[in-house]
């Protein structure tokens, strides 16, 4: 085997750890922020920061592995978190946030490699979120709320204070049931 073979035969390998990995430890999320004396500035039109984030975390003694991560995606920033809970060890996390890597680098990653249990639904749902933000949906009423029912739906489907939030700003009528 030449050493080409053998370098592209390492990284089909590491292809299969990164997406078992991200599998085990990973999550797409997108969160929201009132920004109620930024309306006015761009990004803040409807009163509200979109934060789209990708984020696996490790306990900080396997912290390379996360560094393994940032340079196999070439992009995103690996930090530790102090522990204020009852676990012993501190927490290490990769999060990448900027939407152009993650348009550029993460999304079209996992597009070619599927990820190969439910999180692959939310990972979906994370990328039409980030491409309309990337549209400027975001700085709409109407695109706000249609990221925020999608938001809703990911990860064992969040409370629905955000989505509740958003929708009585922008639609008074709108009543909460509660459910």
């Amino acid at each position: 085997m030449t050493g080409a073979e053998n370098q592209q035969e390492r990284l089909i390998e590491f292809r299969g750890w990164v997406i078992g990995f991200v599998d085990g430890e990973g999550c797409f999320s997108v969160s929201f922020v009132r920004q109620h004396d930024r309306a006015g500035r761009k990004g803040y039109k409807v009163g509200y920061q979109v934060s789209p984030q990708f984020v696996v975390s490790q306990g900080v003694s396997s912290i390379r592995v996360l560094e393994e991560l940032k340079e196999f995606f070439r992009c995103g920033r690996v930090f530790a978190n102090r522990r204020h809970d009852n676990h012993r060890e501190n927490m290490a996390q990769f999060i990448v946030g900027r939407r152009e890597d993650l348009l550029e680098r993460v999304i079209p990653f996992f597009r070619e490699y599927p990820l190969r249990t439910a999180k692959q639904s939310d990972f979906e749902k994370f990328a039409a979120c980030v491409e309309l933000m990337q549209r400027g949906r975001h700085l709409t009423p109407w695109g706000l709320i249609e990221i925020a029912e999608l938001t809703q739906t990911m990860n064992r489907r969040k409370p629905r204070t955000d989505l509740i939030r958003i929708l009585r700003d922008y639609t008074p009528e709108t009543l909460d049931t509660g459910s």
